[in-house]
């Protein structure tokens, strides 16, 4: 449920090949993993579940840490639980919820689409180079982080009053909430220096 094409054109352009696949077979054998997202957080788990990729990504990213990086519902999934539509459990890798986005400012209009400042909270590999952290975004929810692990978020923004968690890194899990590979140059800065990170 996002735009695989897309990011399979990203990386192409940064000369990588990507492996679009829901094969677990496949999924072990990979360098890393990609999860992108656009769409319901209870329709994606369900279709994660449907086609037998929980245990998969559980065992090769959390027990054989192999990198990941979650492109907004791909990030919403680390969450333990989702209130979008009917309260629904995530991967819970991450401790904290995602909820709606409830602007103080009513005038500001949800979902929250378009181009946003992010401001980089912690140094990070993925953000190196990046001199104009202005990315694309398209969504509902958030992902609220529990007050224990705020030390994972690596960037935020401020849309409407409420501070969206943008970027977490914690180990080998790296997600971001806004689509890199539709936010230009400074997204694609973002997506190679995740490629500089496998080849490290």
């Amino acid at each position: 449920m996002g735009n695989i094409g897309s990011i399979d054109n990203a990386f192409e352009l940064l000369g990588n090949k990507l492996t679009i696949t829901n094969n677990p077979e496949t999924i072990e054998q990979s360098d890393a993993i990609i999860l992108p997202g656009v769409g319901a957080f209870y329709d994606g788990m369900k279709n994660l579940k449907e086609m037998g990729l929980l245990e998969i990504l559980e065992k090769e990213i959390i027990h054989k840490k192999k990198p990941y990086l979650g492109i907004c519902l791909g990030l919403e999934f680390l969450a333990e639980k989702s209130f979008e539509g009917q309260e629904s459990k995530g991967f819970g890798w991450i401790k904290g919820v995602v909820q709606k986005i409830e602007p103080s400012d009513k005038s500001v209009k949800v979902p929250h689409i378009g181009w946003n400042d992010t401001k980089i909270i912690r140094d990070d590999i993925l953000f190196r180079g990046v001199e104009n952290p202005t990315f694309y975004y398209l969504h509902s929810y958030f992902f609220k982080v529990n007050e224990n692990e705020k030390n994972t978020i690596t960037s935020t923004c401020d849309y409407g009053g409420v501070k969206i968690t943008s970027s977490i890194h914690k180990d080998n899990i790296f997600a971001v909430q806004f689509h890199p590979e539709k936010s230009q140059e400074e997204g694609l800065k973002l997506l190679n220096n995740f490629i500089g990170y496998l080849k490290k």
